[in-house]
């Protein structure tokens, strides 16, 4: 037997017409099954439902999860036949792996919303590693649902909005979207709000032209939005769907329409619901906003009622508009093989086998390079100093300029403690350097065991990311990228996975990123080798993946060169699993 909550305010089911709830009166039947862990919220949200005129299928409780849970849920409502959506509330997973599975399986049949309070990072910033404080939960949480199909809502008005669009209407066919218009004003609204939302303008102006022209006022515009002018009848309006639906170019049409004299609210059923079944009998998608007093207003609510997706904000269709598009990306991209390029893995074991029977958490530089010189990843030539002397034969040996870093099991952070020096020209600098450095290290962690100063090759000047792999006490194995340098924690630009991945997936996550153009080429640059970055993903992954004992790997700064010329690690640092998370 299995236990649901406890603290919970029951079910609901219309299959069987069972309503186990606190609720107060009938609950209206429809195709939205909802799962919530917050009880008061979640009668809320039923409430919320019925004024939206959307029709619930299930409506289940969960609780402080002492058996059953949101995934076990997920998994059941999965193969519910009345059930097309499933709206989550939740504020938190205790078994990551075991909802990315869930939430996979399910996204793959129906569309899932998800609805996540808590977006704090506090508690996250104590980590050792900067992989360790960006990886705050809810960050990962947000990249590990857009990597399994999952739509995030940003409030309960934003996932009954898409809840409608999805549940009224067929997913768009392809990226090509016109917005027809009889107000310039909400046109040039819509066309901004779709940019937001990541929702792609058809601007082919032959094509615009020779579909549009012949059907609207010579001193209307043919350019997308379309503006058939205020003066546009119900008749209008339909000849110019008509011509729309009929092109195999146009995937969908964003209908506005402003309320006038000339366009009374009276015409609107025509305007709108005869098109709005028409278009969806062929499959293509057909989404409408309005503006006016209340008769429009009036109109909005009936419309809803009988099942046709509209709204009285652009952005509110936009966003549901976006949420479509992305849904219909995930369906339709092709599964990936799940990328491995494991190797030396006997090898990179030892290493850090013999680090832990040494009693330490983490590799020293020259460790974690052997590591990264097994697994294939390119870093500048460096060799460890134990005299000033030794330092400047060393430099003198790689030749200039150079970098100097501490190398000391207590110190983790060289730059917080003044451990590293940057493009050392000469012998002299390199000497001056090497006892700057002792001093400074000296000061900032007084007990510190120093085993030397690392001499390495001042690579050349590049585009700096971060790199990394850790084991996430929620998700488990994730991998992350994302701008790098001094200032990671600062711009916060980061996209994670949860492993295995596949190179598709790891390309993703790079054109996430808000400095994803850098990598493009930017003022006369050329493209970044982006294939090799994707190859020191998968290969950190590996390791993760292939050695139990490995915390956190984190490459800051990755240097990024143009096609062709590959990537250079230059900090490398591995953290290994400690005994209360075995």
């Amino acid at each position: 037997m299995r236990i649901l909550g406890p603290n919970v305010f029951g079910i609901y089911s219309s299959q069987v017409r069972l309503n186990a709830t606190f609720v107060d009166g009938d609950i209206p039947s429809g195709h939205l099954a909802m799962i919530t862990q917050s009880g008061a919220l979640g009668l809320t949200l039923i409430g919320q439902a019925a004024v939206e005129n959307i029709g619930l299928s299930a409506i289940v409780s969960v609780g402080n999860k002492s058996d059953l849970d949101e995934s076990d849920l997920l998994t059941y409502l999965c193969d519910h036949e009345t059930t097309r959506i499933i709206l989550m509330y939740i504020e938190g997973v205790r078994n990551g792996e075991k909802f990315i599975r869930a939430v996979r399986n399910t996204t793959l049949k129906k569309p899932v919303l998800v609805i996540k309070s808590g977006r704090s990072e506090k508690g996250a910033r104590a980590a050792a590693s900067h992989t360790g404080s960006l990886a705050g939960a809810d960050d990962v949480f947000d990249d590990v649902l857009r990597q399994c199909g999952a739509l995030r809502a940003e409030s309960t008005k934003e996932a009954f909005n898409w809840a409608m669009f999805l549940a009224d209407n067929p997913l768009p066919r392809g990226d090509n979207m016109v917005i027809i218009t009889n107000g310039g004003g909400a046109g040039v609204m819509a066309a901004d709000a779709c940019d937001k939302y990541g929702v792609n303008l058809y601007d082919d102006p032959h094509d615009l032209k020779s579909v549009f022209s012949p059907v609207i006022p010579a001193f209307g515009s043919a350019k997308n939005p379309i503006d058939i002018t205020g003066q546009a009848t119900a008749a209008d309006y339909t000849k110019v769907f008509d011509a729309a639906l009929a092109d195999d170019n146009i995937h969908t049409v964003f209908g506005i329409y402003c309320e006038s004299a000339l366009s009374p609210s009276a015409d609107l059923e025509t305007i709108i619901e005869k098109n709005f079944h028409k278009y969806k009998a062929r499959g293509k998608l057909f989404v409408f906003s309005l503006f006016g007093g209340q008769k429009t207003a009036d109109y909005v609510a009936a419309a809803k009622k009988r099942g046709v997706a509209v709204s009285d904000d652009v952005y509110n269709t936009a966003s549901s508009l976006g949420a479509m598009y992305r849904y219909k990306e995930y369906l339709e991209t092709p599964a990936d093989k799940v990328a491995d390029t494991a190797r030396n893995t006997a090898a990179i074991t030892a290493i850090v086998s013999d680090v832990e029977k040494k009693g330490r958490l983490f590799l020293l530089a020259r460790e974690a390079q052997q590591i990264m010189n097994l697994a294939g990843i390119a870093i500048p030539r460096s060799i460890q100093a134990q005299t000033v002397k030794g330092a400047v034969e060393i430099a003198n040996t790689i030749g200039y300029p150079v970098v100097m870093k501490v190398v000391s099991k207590d110190i983790i952070h060289k730059s917080d403690a003044g451990g590293i020096a940057l493009d050392l020209e000469n012998a002299s600098e390199v000497a001056d350097a090497y006892g700057a450095i002792l001093l400074n290290c000296k000061a900032h962690v007084p007990n510190a065991v120093i085993d030397g100063i690392d001499i390495s090759e001042m690579v050349a000047p590049g585009t700096e990311l971060i790199a990394g792999a850790r084991r996430d006490k929620i998700f488990g194995p994730i991998i992350m990228i994302g701008l790098g340098g001094i200032y990671v924690e600062v711009m916060k630009d980061v996209s994670f996975r949860s492993l295995p991945v596949s190179a598709q997936d790891i390309s993703s996550m790079l054109s996430e990123l808000r400095s994803y153009p850098l990598l493009l080429g930017v003022r006369g640059e050329k493209m970044k080798d982006t294939a090799a970055v994707v190859n020191v993903i998968i290969i950190l992954g590996d390791i993760l993946s292939h050695c139990p004992e490995i915390s956190d790997i984190e490459i800051n700064p990755l240097v990024v060169y143009e096609q062709g010329e590959g990537v250079r690690a230059v900090d490398v640092r591995i953290i290994l699993v400690t005994d209360e998370k075995r």
